[in-house]
């Protein structure tokens, strides 16, 4: 396409202004219409680390625009503007891990999420052939039958905006883990609550009174001797507050008994219990969180926790950023995982060597594995044992024939008659 092309058809999800009637006769929710609870947001409490945690590691993993071939393996990267948003620059203002990012944070926070195009090459309501140029993430504030309302970011006026789109527009995408994070009287919400009692104690503890009790030598039942009582503690007050190191005197017949001890309640108790069976629910323990955990666990917390999300974000882009025509000409939203980053590289070698040579996968299965792209050879797809010996034909090549004896003379065949 042309630049004045481009120009033309250019489309704007803030300029134009999409053929829908934003209040039709239909009924519309600020909430999830089929979960009706309201949406809790997730408090900056120390469970915020967890969720930087597994951010991070989501954002570590790769999300491609690209093509397969007809058994669905991958073969190679698409040059897309929606590729380029993945991978290189999401927006004028996130990189693509940073969006990658952005993606689990907001998810985890709300719950549901809309990744928004928010510039694309061609109005995608005059023809189904357009490509991403710039996406965002936003909240998703109204549901309709057929739209969504989103408050997303515009780059252009430095504001959160509520714009109207189409859901075959946006990828939606819902949290895998919505009831351990998001629900009202999950794990998470339940240690946010007794976190901001254990606070709120702490904060009282470190107010900075005293909370003294002074027995007096004297019972305190008329009214002036309630009145000489607290002129005494106004006097134990006054010389607190004025000491440069806190001292005071008291009588000899006075006794004084201090309070502010630290009251005995089992709410760090809960928070420990709480933390042991979040993390449980998450697939996560304290040795991934410190760097410490072995293969397993590792690989473990990826199928429990990564993959769940990894797999939501995918197939909701697939579905909506790419036509049932494309699906059908191979192309496809994949991420690639490296379940070998924690493995050493010599088991990593044995490891190989030991699945090809017992024919378990072939050499092309391997480098999707890792990323690579597919080789040309064709001995890269085939099932074999490269120590062995083969035959030029193929290991399926039939067997080879007997060698042929050679024929007797017909004298020697022919019994000999008695003379």
């Amino acid at each position: 396409m042309t630049v004045l092309g481009r120009l033309k058809h250019a489309w704007n999800v803030f300029m134009n202004i999409a053929p829908l009637e934003p209040f039709q006769a239909v009924a519309s929710y600020g909430t999830r219409p089929d979960r009706l609870r309201p949406r809790f947001v997730n408090e900056k409490t120390i469970y915020q680390s967890i969720l930087a945690r597994i951010a991070l590691d989501f954002s570590a993993i790769e999300i491609k625009h690209v093509r397969v071939d007809d058994q669905g393996r991958y073969e190679s990267d698409i040059d897309s503007g929606l590729n380029s948003c993945l991978d290189l620059e999401a927006n004028i203002d996130q990189a693509g891990r940073e969006f990658r990012i952005d993606i689990a944070l907001s998810l985890f926070d709300a719950g549901f999420i809309a990744i928004v195009p928010t510039d694309v090459t061609v109005d995608p309501f005059v023809t189904a052939s357009w490509d991403i140029l710039t996406m965002r993430v936003g909240y998703i504030t109204q549901w309709y039958p057929k739209q969504v309302r989103v408050s997303v970011y515009n780059e252009n006026t430095g504001l959160r905006e509520e714009v109207l789109v189409d859901k075959r527009y946006v990828a939606i995408v819902t949290n895998p883990l919505y009831s351990v994070m998001n629900e009202p009287n999950s794990t998470l919400q339940r240690l946010i609550k007794t976190l901001g009692q254990l606070d709120a104690i702490g904060e009282q503890s470190a107010s900075g009174k005293l909370d003294l009790i002074i027995q007096l030598p004297y019972t305190i039942r008329s009214e002036a001797r309630r009145e000489q009582a607290k002129q005494r503690a106004k006097d134990m007050e006054f010389q607190l507050k004025g000491s440069q190191y806190g001292v005071a005197y008291t009588d000899g017949t006075e006794k004084v008994v201090q309070l502010n001890r630290p009251a005995e309640n089992n709410l760090m108790k809960q928070v420990e219990w709480l933390t042991d069976l979040l993390y449980s629910q998450l697939g996560i323990t304290t040795a991934v969180m410190n760097g410490t955990a072995p293969p397993t666990e590792m690989q473990n917390y990826y199928n429990r926790t990564l993959e769940p999300i990894l797999t939501a974000v995918s197939q909701a882009m697939r579905r909506s950023f790419l036509t049932k025509t494309a699906r059908t000409q191979g192309q496809s939203i994949l991420f690639f995982y490296d379940p070998f980053k924690v493995i050493p590289l010599d088991q990593i070698a044995d490891i190989v060597d030991k699945l090809t040579r017992n024919e378990v996968l072939s050499s092309n299965e391997f480098r999707q594995i890792f990323g690579r792209k597919p080789s040309k050879d064709p001995k890269a797809d085939q099932l074999r044992n490269s120590n062995m010996p083969q035959s030029e034909l193929g290991q399926n090549a039939p067997p080879a024939l007997p060698p042929k004896q050679p024929v007797k003379a017909l004298a020697e065949r022919v019994p000999q008659l008695p003379s």
